[in-house]
């Protein structure tokens, strides 16, 4: 396995952060130097720390990671106002990274939850960055929209919903993470980092700026035509929060090479419940 193979290589020291109009993103850069590059993308509501078991098998097969607190989650890149977490703007965020890290080569894209969303946005509207894609859980952004009003995903979403009230979501999530997380179904399987990260002042409203941002991101402009890029699609059958009808549409925006694997008896939260099996399909689409 040449893990250069599709992926800018690039020799360089450890980046600890970048920037982008002003903000300034934290950034955890593991592996070899000399590696491909990987880019993991977190999603709600977690960090760059929800990487730590997959990436350790992505080191050991030679390629480097970078895995960014993005948008809300890095304490000095916390813009005000719901229409600063749109797709677009986070989208350009991980560019900046891309071309920070690796200036005039491309980079393996891996996402997880919104992160995945990114990741798919990416693949389709700056192909000349991304050598391949990869989505845990979360379907193609169009694929979503397609099955939210044609199936039970409508109901499964009922919390983007809440998100979009101003302060009510602040007021009641500290709540409901401390009394009602064992026994959700939406939070089984979660790290009770993810929980503690939500009760420190300060991180839950730009976290929950990500769905507030979700009434400016039309479909017109979620991205910029198909995937063309290879794309590998990690979907797990016990998730609360995605059905199968989205996962299955997905196929439809992706023209070039793709794989699509479901994981039996595993939930939401893949790159912690799952990641030797997300290493087992991984390694290989990467190699590709």
């Amino acid at each position: 396995m040449d893990p250069s193979h599709g992926g800018a290589r690039v020799t360089a020291t450890r980046l600890t952060s970048f920037t982008r109009d002003g903000l300034v993103f934290d950034v955890t850069d593991q592996g070899p130097l000399d590696g491909g590059i990987v880019v993991l993308l977190h999603g709600f509501p977690q960090t760059s720390a929800s990487w730590e078991l997959l990436a350790p098998h992505l080191h050991a097969a030679g390629y480097r990671t970078l895995a960014p607190d993005q948008r809300g989650y890095s304490p000095r890149a916390r813009p005000r106002g719901r229409y600063a977490y749109r797709m677009s703007a986070l989208a350009e965020d991980v560019v900046a990274l891309i071309t920070a890290a690796a200036p005039g080569g491309r980079v393996h894209v891996v996402g997880h939850d919104w992160g995945a969303s990114i990741a798919w946005v990416l693949a389709a509207t700056r192909p000349d960055l991304v050598a391949t894609v990869t989505a845990l859980s979360v379907p193609h952004p169009v694929a979503f929209l397609r099955a939210l009003f044609t199936s039970r995903q409508f109901l499964m979403s009922w919390y983007m919903f809440f998100f979009q009230l101003p302060w009510i979501p602040e007021l009641l999530l500290p709540r409901l993470t401390t009394t009602a997380a064992a026994r959700s179904r939406l939070s089984e399987g979660m790290n009770p980092r993810d929980a503690e990260y939500l009760l420190t002042p300060g991180n839950l409203t730009p976290a929950v700026n990500w769905y507030r941002g979700m009434p400016f991101n039309p479909p017109s402009r979620l991205t910029g035509g198909n995937v063309t890029v290879p794309a590998l699609y990690i979907f797990s059958d016990d998730d609360p929060a995605l059905g199968p009808k989205a996962a299955a549409l997905t196929r439809d925006h992706v023209k070039g090479p793709y794989a699509f694997h479901t994981l039996e008896g595993v939930g939401h939260w893949i790159p912690e419940q799952a990641a030797p099996e997300v290493a087992a399909l991984l390694l290989p689409h990467l190699a590709d």
